[in-house]
């Protein structure tokens, strides 16, 4: 966002200066000064009537302010003005020497200058049409000022711009674990509220479609189990008894689905609540030990002390779910505890086949099976990882699966530290 921030300032400014300048410019042409024929033209007037009135009476002329000197004026000629000096007083018909000297000082002025016919020179100011002395710092500080006064502006402008896009960033980062958007507060500019409204709504549709697709799923489950029941008590009275178990088998494992999915269901619903300081370190040595009991193949290999907040009861069952895959399908599970960089890090890792790179993306999906084909040779609903993921996130965490070379499966859990 801030860079989207600096790209509408840096474009505002671009723009304000860009016609600023494009008009300073067109000032500028526009308030040259005049030509030289101009700029020599009233002094040439000067210099004709100074002349008279130096032919009539000397004395008289000098008491009038008219200068004369013996000899030219000192100073670097300036060879445009001469010319056009030249010019002007041929065309006036004054037959006389003249030429045009530039400043010697800061403060003064140009010098025009003929030669009489006694000898003597006779001297006329000449109007300065050009920039002062200082313009080039007058520009500058025009310039800076403009350049300031735009960099207010475009980022208030900015900021205005962009304040719906804003709204948006901060809204997407408060999502929470349920998917769901939180209340914004519908005030500010007309755009802000608009947008705010717009989030309001779509948060409001979010939660009410996550609701109702719970309620189905947990209603499904629940209704499941009255025929299922009636299934059971009819297949006890099969008299085949091969055919008897399959029946009660293919009937555990409805009811094991439906048992996942309400288990499912109460994890995606369920608000993070009081948590407890947990030592994760014991809590996956007690479900080693359990699983070992109940005949699978799991084992610790590195358990750090480390402490993480969270319910004691849903982590557990997060992380026995992970371990319980890992012993299944990948022919044993190894289960270490780390702290790594500010993180309680829990990997599990297998010997098994892996995951087929393109299918690591559906792993944590509801019933997702790599092979489908092997349900009925291995237990679960497949809601177990789906279920780990939820409890996992709703305290903060992430769950990161990936395939180990040369084989094998690593499951990482990480928690922030308490």
């Amino acid at each position: 966002m801030n860079s989207l921030r600096n790209r509408i300032v840096g474009l505002l400014i671009l723009a304000i200066v860009t016609v600023v300048a494009l008009a300073t410019f067109v000032a500028s042409r526009v308030l040259q000064p005049p030509s030289a024929e101009m700029t020599v033209a009233a002094t040439v007037a000067q210099l004709r009537i100074s002349r008279e009135l130096v032919s009539h009476s000397r004395d008289d002329a000098v008491r009038a302010g008219v200068v004369l000197k013996n000899a030219p004026p000192s100073g670097r000629r300036d060879d445009r003005l001469s010319e056009a000096l030249d010019r002007a007083l041929k065309k006036d018909g004054i037959d006389a020497e003249g030429f045009v000297t530039m400043p010697s000082g800061k403060d003064d002025g140009s010098t025009a200058a003929i030669k009489l016919a006694e000898g003597e020179w006779l001297f006329a100011a000449l109007p300065n049409h050009g920039p002062p002395p200082d313009g080039w710092l007058v520009l500058g500080g025009w310039m800076t000022l403009i350049i300031l006064g735009s960099t207010a502006v475009s980022i208030f402008a900015a900021s205005k711009i962009i304040g719906p896009l804003e709204l948006l960033q901060s809204a997407a980062g408060r999502i929470g674990t349920d998917g769901v958007l939180p209340y914004i507060p519908e005030t500010g500019a007309g755009e802000v509220r608009a947008t705010a409204q717009a989030l309001n709504r779509l948060s409001a549709r979010l939660r009410s479609a996550m609701e109702s697709r719970m309620r189905l799923v947990a209603a499904a489950g629940h209704d499941l189990r009255t025929p299922m029941t009636r299934m059971r008590l009819r297949a006890e009275f099969v008299t085949d008894d091969d055919e008897r178990e399959k029946w009660l088998s293919d009937l555990e494992e409805l009811d094991a689905i439906a048992d996942s999915a309400i288990r499912l269901v109460r994890e995606e619903v369920a608000s993070p609540g009081v948590t407890e300081t947990v030592h994760l370190n014991e809590l996956v040595a007690d479900i080693v030990t359990e699983l070992q009991q109940l005949g699978f193949k799991a084992e610790t290999t590195g358990l750090d002390e480390t402490v993480a907040r969270g319910a004691p009861l849903a982590l557990k069952r997060a992380v026995r779910n992970l371990v319980i895959n890992a012993a299944t399908h990948g022919g044993g599970a190894s289960v270490s505890v780390r702290n790594r960089d500010g993180k309680a890090v829990i990997v599990i890792s297998d010997n098994g086949p892996g995951i087929p790179p393109d299918r690591l993306g559906q792993i944590f999906e509801p019933f997702f099976r790599v092979d489908s084909a092997r349900r009925k040779t291995l237990p679960g609903a497949g809601l177990g990882l789906a279920i780990a993921k939820e409890i996992v996130e709703r305290f903060g965490g992430t769950i990161e699966v990936a395939n180990s070379n040369p084989s094998g499966l690593v499951q990482t859990v990480k928690l922030d530290l308490h």
